[in-house]
């Protein structure tokens, strides 16, 4: 039986559908129903993007039902959007003869993805056994490139034409290829050693003349990639100089593949979201699809971290144990102090991680760059002490208490914003990933000083 949500949304059009909450809760009444007509209708009309989603969303065991009922078939589109940390788990739930049919659908590129991250030997050989012979050898050759460069990234389907052709003879050779990829945006012209020497876009093309010689409509923004270039440097270079596609060389300059801007974004994305992950001190693979005790295993390593940095800020606080007896309402106030400061630095950490990131931020604009959030601690440092001077002055009675928080409050936000752009900035020359690292060592900054200048002040003018 279904109830009338799962009919009504099964009676949509055959248009595309989103995965919105309704959808969700009814292909979940679905399998646990195990609802085979159900489950069809709702999931038929869902983009292969979707499908990965839901994949990630439902638990371990709703994902074995739908991969048992669902009449569908799990494709190579699906098995590319999906969670590295899932392409396993699915791998080995799906029939053999599945997973050949769907790494088959595949651009080479997709399969390197797909099982350079395998960690069972066995899959990744029967993905390479069910492509054929030709797409074998590029992927096998593209495994041999060290990891994440444009090597890895690449795919190996390429539209090429010599230079010396006309846009008719060129549209001629496109409409008898029988095997084109299903996606190009440029002809990539060639020397006599397929060495890549400039591309036309399509459209360029098929708004001129058959008799214009392909050299004559030429795009400027040509630019080419070796095999081993980092694919950080390749994703920068398509963002930066507004690339669609471009050729990837080996050491002799001959063309082994091109790289889309498909590929530029995912890279890109991916480098934003482990920053952010970073950040907060968390393993760029975790996914919200992970079991508990791959999320222990990765984030108790950080928690150890900033456990070591509270015990040095509890250390400084002991050495003024004697002042916050005589003077309680330090206890009060301190976290203020501290706290302040911790923003204000992730703040100024921020900005400049992902400038590091982008490259925006180098050793000819550091200096500027350390200047201004300096100036800005300083000033909203001096904004917030005025304020909390006259809370300590109203709450606490304490004219005196009053300027030794404002006064600490100014320390630490300047402080704060040196700490927050020189640690990352220094952590990167000597090779340590400043998104990783940063935000431990800025946090026992402000928070060692913080509390330092606070209660130091306070032993000096208080006691």
């Amino acid at each position: 039986m279904t109830d009338p949500e799962t009919e009504m949304l099964a009676e949509e059009p055959e248009t595309e559908a989103e995965l919105d909450e309704p959808r969700l809760s009814a292909i979940r009444d679905a399998l646990s129903d195990r609802d085979r007509t159900a489950l069809d209708d709702l999931l038929e009309p869902l983009h292969g993007a979707d499908i990965a989603d839901l994949l990630e969303q439902i638990d371990e065991g709703q994902r074995m039902v739908l991969i048992e009922l669902w009449s569908g078939q799990i494709d190579g589109e699906i098995l590319s959007e999906l969670d590295e940390s899932l392409r396993q788990e699915v791998l080995r739930a799906l029939p053999a003869e599945d997973v050949a049919e769907a790494v088959r659908e595949l651009d080479t590129d997709d399969v390197v993805d797909l099982v350079e991250n395998l960690e069972d030997e066995d899959q990744a050989g029967a993905i390479l056994k069910a492509l054929d012979d030709i797409d074998r050898v590029a992927v096998e050759q593209a495994l041999t490139y060290p990891e994440y460069s444009a090597g890895r990234l690449m795919q190996r389907e390429v539209v090429i034409a010599p230079s010396f052709w006309t846009v008719g003879q060129t549209i001629d050779h496109l409409r008898s290829a029988e095997d084109l990829p299903q996606q190009f945006y440029h002809v990539i012209l060639v020397d006599p050693r397929v060495r890549p020497v400039g591309y036309v876009t399509l459209g360029k093309m098929l708004s001129s003349r058959r008799d214009t010689p392909l050299s004559e409509i030429e795009e400027e923004s040509f630019r080419t990639f070796e095999v081993t270039d980092p694919e950080e440097d390749v994703a920068y270079a398509f963002n930066q100089y507004h690339l669609i596609s471009a050729p990837v060389v080996d050491a002799d300059d001959r063309l082994m593949g091109v790289i889309t801007i498909d590929d530029a974004i995912r890279i890109l994305d991916e480098e934003a979201e482990e920053d952010i992950l970073r950040l907060a001190g968390v393993d760029s693979e975790e996914a919200i699809s992970n079991r508990t005790r791959d999320v222990v295993r990765r984030r108790f390593p950080w928690l150890a971290v900033n456990l070591v940095t509270a015990i040095l800020a509890s250390i400084v606080i002991a050495q003024f144990d004697a002042v916050i007896t005589q003077i309680v309402a330090l206890a009060v106030l301190m976290p203020i102090v501290a706290s302040m400061g911790g923003n204000a630095g992730t703040q100024s950490l921020t900005v400049a991680v992902r400038a590091l990131a982008t490259r925006d931020l180098t050793g000819a604009n550091v200096w500027r760059v350390i200047r201004r959030e300096v100036a800005a601690g300083a000033i909203n440092g001096a904004a917030f002490a005025v304020i909390m001077g006259i809370v300590g002055v109203v709450w606490f009675g304490s004219p005196m208490l009053g300027v030794v928080i404002a006064v600490a409050m100014v320390i630490n936000l300047v402080v704060a914003g040196l700490a927050g752009v020189g640690i990352p900035v220094v952590l990167e020359k000597v090779g340590i990933d400043p998104a990783l690292a940063s935000g431990a060592f800025v946090t026992t900054v402000t928070d060692v000083v913080g509390f330092f200048a606070f209660l130091g002040l306070a032993a000096l003018w208080l006691l």
